[in-house]
């Protein structure tokens, strides 16, 4: 089985989650709780029927917006630099890009992201933000 999805938009990173004490009352909370929502919606039709429970191989292109100092200015403006580079080597890390999907597809696209065996993935910049994700099932 080969699911193939595209979301639109910036790749987001997993935030680390949170830990307050006020008035003695502990809690714990995830800051990425409604990016993780939002992202599963995105994708949400193309979930398996019932969560995947065999190995996987996931394959994911996260793609940037590329910034403006990556383009000439004045008449130039959209015109993009010799100098411009094609990979995405700033933050966010591409584990945490990765962890963010892990954590968003857990218990729908497959029961645990333990199941993942094999993991391709880079960062790179266009003009059409979004990210590519191939889930395959291993025989």
């Amino acid at each position: 089985m080969i699911i193939n999805l595209e979301i639109p938009g910036n790749p987001k990173a997993l935030k680390r989650h949170r830990h307050t004490n006020k008035d003695g009352v502990h809690r714990n909370y995830d800051p990425s709780a409604d990016d993780k929502r939002t992202f599963l919606d995105l994708a949400f039709e193309k979930r398996p029927d019932k969560p995947l429970d065999c190995p996987i191989r996931l394959e994911v292109t996260f793609i940037f917006d590329r910034p403006k100092s990556h383009f000439g200015t004045g008449k130039n403006k959209d015109v993009l630099k010799p100098n411009a580079i094609n990979y995405h080597i700033v933050t966010p890390d591409i584990d945490n890009l990765c962890k963010f999907i892990f954590d968003s597809f857990n218990g729908v696209f497959w029961r645990d992201d333990s199941l993942i065996c094999t993991l391709l993935s880079e960062k790179v910049y266009s003009n059409n933000p979004r990210t590519i994700i191939s889930i395959q099932t291993i025989e």
